[in-house]
């Protein structure tokens, strides 16, 4: 997997493995290079046994607490 894809922001379109809810976590996993998309709170479950199998874990849930940027006057 390219680092290119492997560092496309996530958008609404990519959803959880686990429960379908907007993906904010991307994991490649080192020995197939399969990749696996969570919500946070499924990524916060998972990290502690996926982490040291991945070989990019992609993390945008700092987007759930960012303020919408308002449009200008």
């Amino acid at each position: 997997m390219t680092a290119a894809l492997a560092d496309r922001t996530l958008t609404a379109a990519d959803r959880c493995d686990r429960c379908g809810a907007q993906a904010y976590v991307r994991v490649v996993l080192e020995s197939s290079g399969g990749e696996l998309q969570f919500c946070a709170h499924h990524a916060r479950a998972v990290e502690g046994t996926l982490r040291p199998l991945a070989s990019h874990w992609q993390d945008e849930t700092g987007r759930l607490t960012e303020k919408a940027a308002l449009p200008e006057d």
